[in-house]
């Protein structure tokens, strides 16, 4: 097949949609596909640039067999509200005259990963020039995020643009998303059943394998054996409700043999790491190195998996899949009948949504019992195994791919 994916963010961005599409497009070379990605330069999740990309080009440049095509954007230094509208907004212009180039392409599947919603009308204009069938995947619903978390106000404006999305779902052939609720969402917003998938996010099942001995990390960064990790790590957003971290950090302070660690970048980390001052149990470390990530996410005892109200059943958290691959259980703040409580109440703990109190009762009845974390590792682990693995899910969507296309296109995928 010949694929065009639309998506803002791409490799080597290390987390979110960029490192989903980036190894999405990876593996559908690896099984003989054509692929063009039509993109932005890297810059999440620090909202800066990439070293190298600074100049506001376009260029095209080739990643592991994937033609990448790359359109310049702004970048806000801040982002939120009108900013961040802006900032898609200008992708949407500049990469419009690369996306309708691919039409000369003829490509059989013309795939648009939102966000950003607002390239969804250019992809889909060249799946209809081109006579491709045209597939959208939500990675979360921005438009009911934004106006949840009031980054966009106005109970008119609510109506007109939730009108504008749901004409605009209407017209793919194909919508999918990452869970079961965001699925339902889109049955709520008028897609009909037939043209509905479930397109989870995966997990290289044998990249992050559970550890049986003692994290490498633990010794480079001199953690005592018999210390208890708490984890996070990913990017440090406003969806994630993180400021209740150094809150519980504060509470279990008279704990010694517990280490609170924050891995990640993003546009919280600051504030985050004022509200940890003068706290010798919180430890803050930049993202690391995807080569390492089996080792990095084996350092946790437990994960924590914190959630906004605001975002819940609108975003289902991209790092949970490999939280459950590494065998640790997993502790989640969000409100019990959310897909994300369905998941983790099987393989965790679930505790009402910026609750620091519950949440440190939850994290203490972990780390005092290891035969606990052991079991509810172990079923996380079975979890990613059945339902998340890499080759599973992309294998899958492939499958709903060549469906899409007539029988002739079909037999032109592996020689």
């Amino acid at each position: 097949m010949k694929i065009v994916l639309y998506s803002a963010n791409f490799a080597p961005e290390p987390t979110g949609i960029g490192k989903y599409s980036g190894e999405m497009a990876r593996w559908l070379v690896a099984q003989g596909h054509e692929v063009r990605v039509i993109c932005a330069p890297p810059y999440y999740p620090n909202w800066q640039l990439a070293e190298g990309y600074e100049a506001p080009i376009w260029r095209r440049e080739s990643w592991h067999g994937v033609d990448v095509w790359r359109a310049p954007l702004w970048v806000p230094a801040s982002p939120g509200g009108l900013k961040r509208v802006l900032h898609l907004l200008s992708f949407a212009i500049t990469s419009f005259p690369v996306a309708l180039w691919q039409a000369f392409w003829r490509p059989d599947v013309v795939v648009c990963v939102a966000p950003a919603l607002v390239n969804a009308p250019a992809a889909n204009l060249v799946a209809r020039l081109s006579g491709a069938r045209s597939w959208l995947h939500i990675q979360d619903f921005e438009v009911d995020v934004a106006f949840n978390m009031g980054l966009l106000k106005g109970a008119r404006q609510r109506r007109a643009v939730t009108w504008l999305e749901q004409r605009l779902l209407r017209r793919f052939d194909v919508v999918s998303s990452i869970s079961e609720r965001m699925v339902e969402g889109l049955r709520l917003k008028g897609v009909h059943e037939e043209r509905i998938r479930h397109f989870p996010n995966w997990v290289n099942i044998g990249h992050i394998q559970p550890l049986q001995r003692a994290s490498t990390y633990r010794s480079e960064l001199g953690i005592a054996p018999d210390t208890k990790v708490v984890l996070f790590s990913g990017t440090l957003g406003g969806k994630q409700g993180l400021s209740v971290i150094p809150q519980v950090a504060r509470l279990l302070a008279h704990r010694s043999d517990i280490l609170f660690v924050i891995g990640g970048d993003g546009v919280m980390k600051a504030q985050l790491q004022a509200e940890a001052e003068g706290l010798t149990n919180v430890r803050f470390l930049p993202l690391q190195p995807a080569e390492r990530l089996g080792e990095w996410l084996g350092l946790a005892d437990i994960h924590l998996l914190p959630q906004s109200p605001e975002a819940e059943d609108l975003v289902l958290p991209s790092k949970l899949a490999g939280m459950l691959a590494s065998g640790r259980p997993v502790i989640a703040t969000c409100r019990a009948g959310t897909e994300l409580a369905k998941v983790v109440s099987q393989c965790g703990a679930v505790v009402p949504p910026e609750d620091a109190l519950s949440l440190s009762e939850a994290v203490l009845s972990l780390v005092d019992d290891a035969d606990c974390r052991a079991t509810l590792g172990a079923q996380g682990r079975r979890h990613a195994e059945e339902h998340l693995g890499l080759e599973g899910v992309l294998g899958q969507f492939e499958q709903d791919c060549q469906e899409l296309l007539p029988s002739p296109a079909v037999t032109r995928v592996r020689q």
